[in-house]
């Protein structure tokens, strides 16, 4: 049985982190550390835009099997910088390794914020420097990394995870995560910006990266909070081993546990959207395939018409048929159901192609439902057996202050 409990990124076995200010960023936090005390076995993901970050082609490039710690630093994503953007990724990956006695090739380097601008490398280094020297275990370190992560987050993105494997060893699995804006993640393994640590002190073995990717696939690649898919998508798993056992590789606990704790991660990033004041989540059933059901979502929580309804309250659901006629997806308009879902409150809204009400009870009803803190979409195609589930959030004026205000 999966247990969610309290804690963050250094609650498995050997894990340190730390988080503090370079400078980079005026006063906030902005440089973050993870540390394994034995090398980690690690699994990577990276954005599929093909305008890649110099962290991600450094990453990319050195396709490294274990890492021993990860730098990442915000307020500069380190994107679009040529050559010199690549040699200041280098430089912070050199950097790490000379303070903690570490090949280069096992740190991993992550950036978020603006694009377009070169790293102010002295304030890196000196960055790089004080965290390595402040790196610790427990809350107060959980909550300094998430903190140095952050840049137009409103919360911090935690979960941390037990559960027993089949071979009676207890693990503990963890994750922290960025992402408000530019977010449609498609993350493929090998291959506003969501950045995702999960620790782990299971043992698992390469093996493990299908699972990883089916896992990613149904739940950070299911969030969209504007489908714009960053330059600096990063996931990066450790797993120390320190808990001993058996590789959990094909455990079906250890698989379980992962996926509850990235699904509830993956709904936090959604719900903190930059702006946003709804979580919506998208149910689709009765689809031909998985890849139509996932087509829908995706259609549906990227419509700026469904967005702006469900931040007004607007019982429109024409929105959503429309959004649902322009995915692509093969479905028999006499066979769809669409339901509402808010609180307590479950609303028909279309069976059978047709609607459910007409009158003007029945519609505030819906816009009832529809003022909770989270809308539920649920849609049956009526033309198979497969089923997705994805998150987004509404589309509210904020969104647009926020993002015609970034670079300044």
């Amino acid at each position: 049985m999966v247990e969610i409990i309290e804690g963050g990124i250094t609650t498995p076995q050997g894990f340190k982190a730390a988080g503090v200010h370079s400078g980079v960023k005026y006063r906030s936090l902005d440089m973050g550390l993870l540390y394994s005390e034995v090398p980690a076995t690690a699994f990577m993901a990276f954005t599929s835009n093909n305008v890649k970050a110099a962290p991600v082609q450094l990453m990319m490039n050195d396709k490294s099997e274990k890492l021993s710690a990860v730098i990442i630093n915000s307020g500069n994503a380190n994107a679009l910088t040529g050559r010199r953007g690549y040699e200041d990724a280098q430089t912070m990956q050199k950097a790490v390794a000379a303070e903690l006695n570490l090949e280069p090739k096992t740190v991993g380097v992550m950036s978020t914020g603006l694009i377009g601008r070169f790293m102010d490398m002295p304030k890196i280094k000196f960055g790089i420097s004080k965290a390595c020297k402040a790196l610790g275990v427990g809350r107060e370190s959980d909550n300094l990394i998430c903190e140095a992560i952050m840049t137009t987050d409103t919360i911090k993105k935690e979960c941390a995870v037990r559960v027993r494997l089949e071979d009676g060893t207890l693990v503990n699995i963890s994750m922290i995560s960025k992402g408000s804006g530019m977010i449609s993640p498609h993350l493929k393994a090998l291959h506003g910006t969501t950045l995702s640590m999960i620790t782990t002190d299971a043992q698992l073995t390469p093996a493990f990266y299908p699972t990883f990717q089916a896992i990613l696939d149904d739940t950070m690649n299911m969030v969209s909070v504007d489908g714009d898919q960053s330059t600096n998508d990063t996931c990066i798993m450790m797993a120390n081993g320190l808990a001993g056992g058996k590789p959990a590789d094909q455990d079906p606990n250890f698989i379980d546990a992962l996926r509850v704790l990235v699904t509830q991660i993956a709904r936090t990033i959604a719900m903190d959207g930059e702006g946003a004041t709804k979580l919506i989540t998208v149910e689709v059933k009765g689809a031909e395939t998985k890849e139509d059901a996932k087509k829908v979502i995706h259609t549906v929580i990227n419509s700026p018409l469904v967005k702006s309804a469900i931040f007004g309250s607007d019982p429109n659901y024409g929105r959503v048929m429309m959004a649902l006629g322009n995915s692509g997806a093969k479905f028999s308009i006499n066979d769809v159901h669409l339901t509402i879902k808010g609180g307590d409150m479950v609303v028909d809204i279309l069976d059978s192609g047709a609607p459910v009400f007409q009158d003007e009870t029945s519609v505030e009803v819906v816009r009832m439902a529809m003022e909770n803190k989270e809308v539920i979409l649920q849609l049956d195609l009526g033309v198979g057996t497969a089923s997705a589930t994805g998150w987004g959030c509404d589309l509210t004026y904020d969104y647009v202050r926020i993002n015609a205000e970034y670079a300044t």
